[in-house]
């Protein structure tokens, strides 16, 4: 017997297809049943080898199924739980790939009420700019973090069934509360998308697009290469999370206004300062990884 029977995954892409791979590269599931949005999307994931069969309806795979992971934009989760809350197993853990927490715990407490037990929120922190069946690895969370959120309902058995589901995919498991892992991702990854986003359209819809895109170098590839993600995905993330972007996006704002200050007054001293810090850090946190 594998450690987890049968697993069914809602969105085989990227994350959701790379869990399933994972798993079953370490002979860790007997069953992947997936469910998708588009036929095409669910025959291509078993063309790949990524899951087992598709699912039809999902009243009848929840019962008996060991894990289900909600591997969808965040938008799409609260429909997928009001789905599937009816039919879960006294013994089906559900988890998730979101990466926003807070508004993924309120849907789940609307849709599984007493059976919130039973979920568990988890972020994995291994995105890349493709998606779809043909993105996913089975090496994609091999030495990455995932941050599980727990909630107070939680048990430990049931928690540290998820902690062993990421772990053979070979992810480093950390635990933040849901309101602190939105606070620090609006920072370091929503805030970061926003941005590149932003540079390539302003850059887009100028009348000389063109010129600026040819002589576009490595510095442009490497600021932008998120700006490749996900449209649907990040729309849903920012949404979301618009309470903690907006005030990362202040403080950045702040950030921008005191370069601009430095400029206006041609304070080489203090522009020195900020960029020898910001390059001492990120070195630091470079050698780090």
């Amino acid at each position: 017997m594998s450690e987890f029977g049968k697993v069914a995954i809602f969105g085989a892409g990227l994350i959701g297809g790379s869990f399933a791979l994972a798993l079953k590269s370490a002979r860790a599931v007997d069953e992947v049943v997936a469910f998708g949005r588009t036929p095409a999307s669910l025959q291509e994931a078993l063309e790949l080898g990524l899951i087992d069969r598709a699912g039809i309806n999902p009243a009848h795979e929840m019962g008996d199924a060991d894990l289900v992971l909600i591997a969808t934009p965040v938008a799409q989760m609260p429909g997928i739980m009001e789905r599937i809350a009816p039919y879960l197993g006294p013994q089906t853990i559900v988890t998730d790939g979101g990466s926003t927490k807070c508004d993924v715990v309120a849907a789940a407490r609307a849709a599984f009420g007493d059976k919130i037990a039973q979920f568990v929120p988890a972020h994995p922190i291994a995105g890349a700019e493709n998606s779809g069946p043909s993105a996913a690895r089975h090496d994609l969370y091999q030495g990455k973090k995932v941050v599980v959120t727990p909630l107070e309902e939680n048990d430990d058995e049931t928690l540290d069934r998820v902690k062993r589901a990421w772990a053979l995919c070979g992810a480093d498991i950390y635990e933040l509360t849901p309101e602190y892992h939105d606070r620090v991702f609006a920072a370091v990854s929503h805030l970061p998308h926003l941005l590149s986003f932003a540079l390539v359209h302003d850059l887009a819809v100028r009348e000389d697009s063109e010129m600026f895109f040819t002589f576009a170098a490595s510095g442009f590839r490497d600021f932008t290469r998120i700006a490749a993600s996900h449209p649907e995905m990040w729309r849903d993330i920012c949404l979301a999370n618009r309470a903690a972007i907006l005030q990362e996006l202040e403080r950045y704002t702040q950030e921008l206004d005191e370069l601009r200050s430095a400029l206006l007054g041609n304070d080489g001293e203090r522009l020195q300062q900020v960029f020898s810090l910001a390059r001492q850090v990120r070195r630091e946190w470079a050698s780090d990884q």
